[in-house]
């Protein structure tokens, strides 16, 4: 018999009811990851990029100069932790530090803190301190070298700590206010809609052969035709790339139109997307 907290899980994840998961999930192992697929190809769950994600508790950090901005994930267990001053002071001060050594997790490690002691050391004495596992999580560096940086906070825990943060940087000679409102926009754009890249030709092309799978194994037992079924996957796995790749998004703004519909009317011909990062607790 399954575990009753994996099953609680696996239906907050997929929608599916208690029976379906529990065969689920017996015949996965108890792996969740499995059975949200058994599910998905069963036509129980709707999940589709929940495949991988942790409920893990924490804060998103930020922190920007001129120069560059960086954003990094501490974790921890429970949530009551996480408002934690203690947790919250080490978070706030790991930030600025980890934007010093643009994102390098061995530099950041060995880096002294304001008390003397190294990172490491001080993440270990929070440890005991608080009584459970803290680690740390992604982090990136975007430089503002002929580029702005745009940042966003959701849900604001406390000043620079959040539990979701994104950081979008643009290229452009133009430095007008429509720019900085757009890139502002786009920050929580991406904080909202969560794509995986600027566009289509950046996705991965081990999510999208995992995506094709699913979507094939999903019409196997619909009946159809082959050469229907051939379609359909196109059909699918097309909107697929365009769901998920930023420039082809519905502008969240105005669902209407797209984001590079958006960028058009901006009507600013150098103005382009170079890079983001979005960091939200528990995925």
């Amino acid at each position: 018999m399954p575990d009753v907290e994996k099953i609680k899980k696996l239906r907050n994840l997929t929608g599916a009811g208690f029976k379906d998961c529990s065969a689920a999930l017996l015949e996965s192992n108890n792996s969740i990851d499995k059975a949200i697929e058994i599910l998905r190809v069963k036509g129980i769950s709707k999940a589709t990029k929940k495949m991988s994600r942790t409920a893990n508790e924490g804060v998103v950090a930020i922190t920007d100069n001129k120069q560059k901005s960086s954003i990094i994930e501490i974790n921890c267990e429970t949530d009551f932790v996480a408002k934690n001053n203690d947790f919250i002071n080490f978070a706030k001060e790991l930030s600025d530090i980890n934007n010093s050594v643009n994102s390098d997790r061995e530099k950041l490690m060995l880096s002294k803190m304001g008390n003397g002691t190294s990172v490491d050391e001080n993440l270990l004495s929070l440890i005991s301190k608080i009584g459970e596992k803290i680690t740390l999580g992604r982090s990136k560096t975007i430089e503002s070298k002929n580029t702005k940086v745009f940042k966003y906070h959701h849900t604001v825990v406390k000043d620079n700590l959040s539990k979701l943060g994104v950081l979008v940087s643009l290229e452009s000679n133009n430095d007008s206010e429509k720019i900085s409102m757009f890139g502002k926009q786009l920050s929580m754009h991406i904080a909202a809609l969560n794509p995986l890249s600027i566009d289509i030709d950046g996705i991965n092309k081990e999510i999208l052969k995992k995506e094709e799978q699913l979507i094939s194994e999903e019409l196997k037992s619909s009946g159809k035709t082959d050469d229907i079924i051939k379609k359909i996957s196109i059909g699918k796995i097309n909107k697929f790339k365009e769901d998920n790749s930023l420039l082809n998004q519905q502008w969240v703004m105005e669902p209407k139109k797209k984001v590079k519909d958006i960028i058009k009317e901006l009507n600013v011909n150098d103005l382009k997307i170079k890079e983001f990062f979005r960091i939200k607790i528990g995925e």
